[in-house]
């Protein structure tokens, strides 16, 4: 049997034994993995979604527990609203999980300005307006955690997924600011970073460019994962990392993420390290 890597827990900060969380893009994937988990444990959850529609059984399931709530990230204004709902009608917020995103697929030839505009708009600055939204609640409590749904693709780059790492690369860095901006007022911030999720990523939210002949033994030669992590697995590594008492600034889910990050991570201070002289040279 494994041993559970976990640290050991942190008691809740919500009274009752309960936390209280706002998750964006709550209506599928992996928002609605980590809305039913902490529902299923007994938390509190203000779930969001474009359409309130895809969130009718998740209240026909758990009532009063879920509070559902309409929010187009890209909205500041929407932002706003939904965030000051929820801590009015939960209470609190002890979590907030910025999840909202999609795939931009293309390579940088390909992709169009707009395009990649669009890309920024929902997985960069989504995230903006709900963090600077939560950040006056939470430091008026003198707590809360901050999860942002970031990307091995954060952290590396593949062919074909230029538009999406530049989101998920940005993203990476306001939240390491961010972390060293708010620890002072007993503020959390995590950076999840999966591999392939099976969600609708690749499917049916995705955006593709249109593609030029010229990449097409490209895309021919691409690394296809062999498999990808569920969406309920990944939920329970960001309960986990919740609960923990000292919580990482960073965590690569799955091992496809692992794997392939960490190998990337060690070329990279190679080849600083190789060309670390010439570099010292400008003084």
């Amino acid at each position: 049997m494994k041993a559970d890597p976990r640290p050991h827990a942190a008691p809740p900060a919500a009274a009752g034994g309960t936390r209280t969380w706002f998750v964006t893009g709550a209506s599928r994937g992996l928002g609605r993995a980590v809305t039913a988990a902490a529902l299923e444990r007994g938390d509190r959850v203000a779930a969001t979604a474009r359409d309130l529609a895809t969130l009718d059984k998740l209240v026909a399931e758990h009532g009063d527990a879920v509070l559902p709530l309409r929010l187009d990230v890209t909205d500041p204004d929407q932002a706003r609203v939904a965030v000051r709902t929820a801590a009015d009608e939960l209470g609190r917020l002890d979590v907030v999980v910025n999840n909202a995103g999609y795939g931009l697929f293309g390579t940088v030839e390909e992709i169009t300005p707009e395009q990649l505009r669009a890309q920024l708009d929902v997985n960069l600055f989504g995230v903006l307006h709900v963090t600077q939204a939560a950040l006056p609640v939470l430091r008026a409590q003198g707590a809360g955690h901050i999860v942002q749904v970031s990307s091995s693709s954060g952290v590396a780059a593949w062919p074909g997924l230029g538009g999406y790492s530049a989101s998920k690369w940005a993203l990476e860095g306001l939240s390491e600011s961010l972390a060293q901006e708010v620890a002072g007022f007993g503020i959390h911030v995590t950076l999840v970073e999966p591999g392939p999720v099976d969600t609708g990523w690749r499917g049916a939210s995705a955006v593709r460019a249109a593609e030029l002949p010229a990449y097409d033994a490209l895309r021919a030669a691409a690394w296809h994962p062999p498999g990808s992590s569920s969406p309920a697995d990944v939920a329970q590594v960001i309960l986990a990392v919740v609960d923990a008492d000292e919580p990482p600034l960073r965590i690569l889910v799955g091992d496809l993420a692992v794997d392939a990050v960490l190998p990337i991570t060690q070329e990279r201070i190679t080849a600083w390290r190789g060309w670390e002289d010439l570099g010292r040279s400008a003084g």
